[in-house]
């Protein structure tokens, strides 16, 4: 898994191998829950295989914020980051291979690494990665229809489309599966 960011951190094999030592693998299936609302995060994951969707539940609705592919890391980065009590429930969609890593563990990481500003960057730039996502999306239920969200969604995540169920989807867009049905109904009728 870690052989392919090898290039892109300049450490020495020492360093590098101690701190890959750190995360664990671990197997999970569709489904699984790997934070609850409410619970503080003690743990980030990087997908090896998979899919994961961040939701939160509101008046017993649940409402998709996020989807994480292969290659990508996810927290409740606010309750990892500042030790608050999660806002949001991370769970797999698919069958997934993860990599998690205790917040000690990091912590003892990004402390070695923050005189690195390379590195330093790095692990930044991937938390803004993820909070400029967020901002896009909710941006978006401001200033996009339901339809406009579901074309971007079409043009900018295809992936989603692909793997993610139709309830998940339209939870994420904000609608309800048969107004998401609606959607594409009148998009096929508009070809």
């Amino acid at each position: 898994m870690f052989d392919k960011f090898r290039n892109k951190f300049p450490l020495d094999d020492s360093k590098w191998n101690e701190y890959t030592s750190y995360f664990q693998r671990l197997e999970v299936p569709a489904k699984t829950s790997l934070l609850e609302e409410g619970e503080i995060s003690k743990k980030l994951f990087i997908i090896e295989k998979g899919c994961i969707r961040v939701w939160f539940n509101n008046n017993g609705k649940d409402l998709t914020t996020q989807f994480f592919f292969e290659n990508q890391s996810v927290a409740s980065i606010e309750s990892f980051m500042k030790k608050l009590p999660s806002p949001v429930v991370i769970e797999t969609i698919e069958s997934s291979v993860l990599w998690c890593i205790q917040k000690k563990d990091l912590d003892k990481i990004l402390e070695e690494i923050k005189e690195v500003p390379e590195l330093r960057d790095r692990f930044i730039n991937m938390l803004f990665e993820r909070t400029f996502d967020y901002i896009k999306h909710f941006v978006s239920f401001i200033k996009d229809s339901p339809t406009q969200r579901y074309l971007s969604l079409i043009k900018e995540r295809p992936q989603v489309l692909q793997r993610v169920q139709q309830h998940y989807i339209a939870s994420y867009l904000g609608v309800s599966t048969v107004h998401l049905s609606r959607i594409k109904s009148q998009l096929l009728h508009k070809k």
